[in-house]
């Protein structure tokens, strides 16, 4: 069990194994990824950057983020694997998913969050 200053909540990382990857499908967004985490992806899928980032990624205002599949009436990571649950690039993931379910939005968004992620703990 995860518990982080000033959270109203914890986190049980063992109910990923059950969620579907509710963190990384459902409603559109933006994966925002830094130079030295672009570089770390690349590396991680024996990529060369400017390939890895043509293929993966698009900039949206002065950010990069990382692309996603429309699957019905879903969108996903275009690294979250379906079969395994899980993520391809875990290793070298972004820190955006790294820090997931401790963002500030959720502080005051409790209810909201617990829609998604099967893994929070009033605390």
């Amino acid at each position: 069990m995860t518990r982080k200053e000033n959270y109203p909540y914890a986190f049980d990382a063992s109910a990923c194994a059950t969620c579907q990857g509710k963190c990384c499908t459902g409603e559109s967004g933006y994966i925002y990824v830094t130079k030295i985490e672009i570089f770390a992806i690349a590396e991680v899928l024996e990529m060369d950057v400017n390939e890895f980032a043509l293929k993966y990624l698009f900039k949206k205002g002065y950010k990069y983020s990382i692309k996603e599949n429309k699957i019905e009436d879903s969108y996903e990571c275009v690294f979250y694997d379906r079969e395994s649950n899980g993520c391809k690039i875990y290793n070298a993931r972004p820190n955006q998913c790294k820090t997931f379910p401790f963002w500030e939005y959720y502080k005051t968004r409790v209810d909201e969050l617990k829609l998604e992620c099967p893994g929070i703990i009033d605390d």
